[in-house]
């Protein structure tokens, strides 16, 4: 995938981007994310700092995924992995293809939190990930018990698959086929100029 992101989404009129993370720059925002009451439960990484630095410092050398920072006009406030199935525990889960993406997420900022901006910045990155041309599905494996989220993958165009064991929890697998995805994007984008047509 590229380096970096950025698209204006008129709904919630700012400006969507991502950004590569820096291990310097970023280690203690992220542990900070990582401790957040919203974010323990699913994720799971709420580790005193040199335990996390290591965990980060492995998570930006694994050459499978690429972690980002995702910001609203240009302020960090989720966290982003965008990886390869292939090579990931989750292959075994089904009959993967070569190209074929995976996403986590997390929005770090509590400030953010019910404001409707998961949505778009799913669609977001969901788009940023189909850049890779060869990229015909994007997966995602959110720990069952959230609903909140999974709801939000199905309103990006995510379908349930079924139930999976990882080794960090039961994941709902879930399936974005690019011609889905695309046929979603291109009727908002209609809708989108009716409404501005006719404002």
């Amino acid at each position: 995938m590229e380096n970096s992101y950025d698209h204006y989404d008129e709904r919630i009129q700012k400006r969507i981007s991502f950004e590569k993370v820096d291990y310097v720059r970023d280690l203690n925002m992220i542990h900070k994310w990582m401790s957040e009451d919203h974010v323990i439960p699913f994720w799971q990484l709420n580790h005193p700092i040199g335990k996390f630095a290591a965990h980060l410092r492995k998570a930006l050398d694994d050459d499978h995924q690429t972690l980002y920072l995702g910001k609203l006009d240009d302020v960090p406030m989720s966290y982003w992995e965008a990886y390869w199935v292939k090579g990931d525990v989750v292959e075994k889960c089904y009959r993967a293809e070569a190209f074929d993406q995976g996403i986590h997420l997390l929005i770090g900022e509590p400030d953010y939190l019910g404001k409707g901006y998961s949505l778009p910045l799913l669609e977001a990155m969901v788009d940023f990930q189909f850049q890779v041309s060869e990229t015909k599905k994007v997966i995602a494996e959110p720990d069952i018990r959230n609903e909140k989220m999974i709801h939000v993958f199905e309103q990006c165009g995510f379908e349930r698959v079924k139930p999976i064991e990882l080794p960090d929890k039961t994941g709902l697998l879930m399936f974005c086929h690019r011609d889905v995805f695309e046929r979603r994007r291109k009727l908002h984008d209609r809708n989108s100029e009716k409404t501005e047509t006719h404002s």
